[in-house]
């Protein structure tokens, strides 16, 4: 239901001329909801901003919420939303606190009863459900924008690629293993094979609960694309129960050195590249 020019005038001046009573009550109304979780200042700003759009929208002539002449409300009621869900509120505390224009509006018209305003309110009404709604369509997006970003934030800082020796780098991975993750996992690895030069990499996967064929491809893709860097890869964490798993399975890892530990992993590349067999020397010399 919009408005119609006439009724989007005469509401534009009744809240104009209301203002004071109409803030005033609107804040009121939110404060009672929010229960001091935001300043006092900080409220009558977002209150009184929203009402001068308001008036501002009604005034060109805006019949609806998607009106030319709306543009700027919308834009308030887009900040309003996205600060409410950066500041941990829920999308019911966002909307109701634009629902609640309509109790504030109501106490300023109790001393008007004549038919044409209680349709003007009526009318009204249908313009604050639609700003309501809006601002709880941009708030979940602004919460699943938030999400996603932690989401991916999370997800770098649970795949680090470590330095264990000189030419020897490791990926101690920790919980499943799924498209995304892999994804990460192997550019982490490649531009850190890439940073550091290193010949071996040695993929831990002690922290992995189950391997199964998807986890296993995933791997295997990883192995592959540091081979074409020019770096050998060690699997380790091999643990019994794995082990198994991979066997009925029938997942091949074709010549990939696999170890039981990363410890034995680390004392496999050691040996490949001399540096336990010279210690070994030195100390039979001793």
């Amino acid at each position: 239901m919009a408005l119609s020019a006439d009724e989007s005038g005469r509401l534009g001046e009744l809240l104009a001329s209301r203002s004071e009573q109409v803030t005033q009550r609107w804040t009121e109304i939110i404060a009672g909801q929010l229960r001091g979780r935001l300043t006092q200042a900080e409220l009558v700003r977002q209150v009184q901003e929203l009402h001068r759009a308001l008036v501002d929208a009604l005034s060109k002539g805006a019949v609806d919420l998607n009106a030319e002449d709306a543009t700027e409300l919308r834009a308030v009621l887009a900040d309003f939303s996205r600060g409410q869900a950066r500041q941990g509120f829920s999308a019911t505390e966002t909307a109701t606190g634009v629902f609640a224009l309509k109790e504030a509006l109501l106490t300023a018209l109790d001393d008007d009863q004549s038919i044409a305003t209680l349709r003007d309110y009526v009318a009204f009404s249908a313009l604050v459900d639609q700003m309501g709604l809006f601002t709880f369509e941009t708030f979940v997006r602004t919460r699943e924008s938030l999400i996603a970003d932690q989401a991916e934030q999370l997800l770098e800082l649970s795949t680090p690629v470590v330095k264990l020796w000189e030419g020897v780098v490791a990926v101690p991975l920790v919980g499943t293993l799924d498209s995304a993750r892999a994804q990460v996992v192997m550019e982490r690895l490649l531009q850190t094979l890439v940073d550091t030069g290193s010949p071996y990499a040695i993929i831990d996967i002690t922290g992995v609960p189950a391997v199964d064929t998807q986890v296993a491809q995933h791997i295997l893709k990883t192995v592959v694309a540091a081979r074409l860097m020019g770096a050998d890869c060690i699997i380790s964490g091999i643990r019994p129960q794995i082990a198994q798993t991979i066997v009925a399975l029938g997942i091949e890892f074709g010549d990939i050195a696999t170890k039981a530990s990363l410890a034995d992993a680390l004392r496999h590349v050691l040996r490949l590249t001399g540096v336990e067999t010279s210690r070994r020397q030195s100390r039979r010399e001793a």
